[in-house]
């Protein structure tokens, strides 16, 4: 009886992870995904306009996106986001991950 508690345990605490982990992977992809369809339709806006709308999208998906780790510049007809961000996922009680 105690073999199938702990092995329900384990199970249960590696289905939470995985949750956990892939909640923040669909988060990254959908927000990769919004700033490329922004960057892709922008038109004629400039840098700081751009700059504005993908910080816009990521308050809207919690991206934690700063000042420092993102940039936005024009190469010719293409509009280049770089950023990086560290989001922590807490895996189980006081395990966290960044």
């Amino acid at each position: 009886m105690i073999k199938l508690l702990v092995k329900l345990a384990l199970a249960a605490l590696v289905a939470n992870a995985a949750w956990r982990l892939g909640s923040a992977y669909a988060t990254h992809y959908k927000f990769t995904d919004a700033v490329t369809q922004a960057t892709q339709f922008c038109g004629s806006r400039t840098d700081a306009e751009m700059e504005s709308r993908v910080f816009e999208l990521a308050e809207q998906y919690d991206v934690p996106v700063t000042r420092d780790t993102l940039a936005v510049r024009r190469e010719e007809i293409h509009t280049v986001v770089e950023g990086a961000y560290t989001r922590p996922i807490q895996f189980a009680l006081g395990f966290v991950y960044p």
